[in-house]
């Protein structure tokens, strides 16, 4: 069975800030970055999908996401949960 695919976005955004963390790790003698995306529970209509989705931020509270002595309690709770999903099309169905 296919798996169906969504394209999911925040309401009225243009661009979607996902909040995340990232450091580098030394693999073989390169310095490798390593990335992770916080997630949150799932909010309507992305929870009719899955149970998780990524923290979305708005473009407002992004230099308060990167300060280092910012409060990630405070931007998580400014996190965008107004979502648009809707199923995406393959390359060749768009055709």
């Amino acid at each position: 069975m296919k798996k169906e695919k969504y394209v999911i976005q925040p309401e009225g955004a243009e661009i979607t800030y996902l909040a995340g963390l990232y450091r580098f790790e030394e693999h073989r003698g390169i310095q490798v970055p390593m990335f992770t995306v916080i997630t949150r529970a799932a909010v309507a209509p992305v929870s009719s999908i899955h149970d998780r989705m990524p923290l979305i931020l708005g473009k407002d509270s992004l230099r308060e996401w990167i300060r280092p002595n910012g409060d990630p309690y405070k931007v998580a709770k400014m996190a965008l949960t107004k979502m648009i999903m809707e199923k995406a099309k393959d390359y060749h169905e768009a055709q």
